[in-house]
């Protein structure tokens, strides 16, 4: 399908221009912790919602990375932005990846937030089943946001997580997406890149720990920094989002 410029939010006004892309869970309103304490003078960040999500939710597709990417560089050419940097929280840390590679030269900087390798994911049976299964049922989104947070954080939260996920997306486009995160594998093409990236991990995410960071980012990527946040898991964007905004800016200014 030929690429749309998909439903967004623009924050700030600045010279720094950022695109951020949201992950399996959530559509852009996952982001909405940060928004805030962004620092708009210095940039412009577009928030959008990919095909099956959010204000998308209705516009169908192939639901790939290839199509995300079309996307957000259809999106980045609505905006005037000829150079920006990209923003990835989980999916969205690989679909960047992927738009890096299709806009070659207007991509400054990358931010991932316990971003999913080039490499796919890789699973046993029983974790796909749990993965798989959960595009039908949310005690499995249930079970899989607690356990990327270290299986600490409170019922009522996972239950606001789980409700907004069902909220946010089609059964359909979840489901499909899964197979996009975990099985697509890219990692020779970004092999060698120079593009600055920041990697953060949060220390109570065991399945996409800061030592798979260690074993994939930072081997790929010539100019890679890897940041822990010790209280955090998977989303930093909610357990620790001062720290995370700070992060942020504070690479993509230097």
């Amino acid at each position: 399908m030929a690429p749309v410029v998909l439903p967004h939010d623009v924050t700030g006004s600045g010279q720094h221009h950022v695109i951020v892309l949201h992950g399996w869970f959530g559509d852009r309103t996952s982001f909405k912790n940060i928004q805030p304490y962004l620092d708009g003078d210095a940039f412009s960040y577009a928030f959008p919602d990919y095909r099956g999500y959010g204000e998308a939710r209705d516009l169908t597709g192939e639901y790939s990375l290839a199509e995300i990417s079309g996307d957000v560089i259809a999106l980045a050419d609505k905006l005037g932005w000829e150079t920006f940097s990209l923003v990835g929280h989980s999916m969205g840390g690989t679909a960047m990846q992927r738009v890096m590679l299709d806009a070659p030269g207007r991509v400054s900087k990358l931010v991932g937030i316990s971003p999913v390798p080039a490499s796919g994911v890789p699973f046993d049976d029983q974790s796909w089943a749990l993965f798989s299964g959960s595009a039908e049922e949310p005690a499995n989104r249930r079970a899989i946001i607690d356990l990327t947070t270290g299986n600490r954080l409170p019922g009522v939260w996972l239950d606001q997580m789980v409700a907004g996920s069902l909220g946010n997306s089609t059964v359909t486009a979840y489901r499909a997406y899964l197979d996009a995160w975990a099985k697509t594998d890219f990692h020779t093409e970004v092999s060698g890149s120079a593009t600055p990236v920041l990697v953060i991990a949060g220390e109570h995410d065991p399945a996409l720990s800061a030592d798979v960071m260690r074993g994939t980012w930072l081997q790929w990527y010539t100019d890679a920094e890897l940041l822990t946040f010790a209280d955090a898991g998977h989303y930093a964007m909610d357990e620790t989002p001062l720290a995370l905004v700070s992060a942020i800016e504070r690479f993509l200014a230097a």
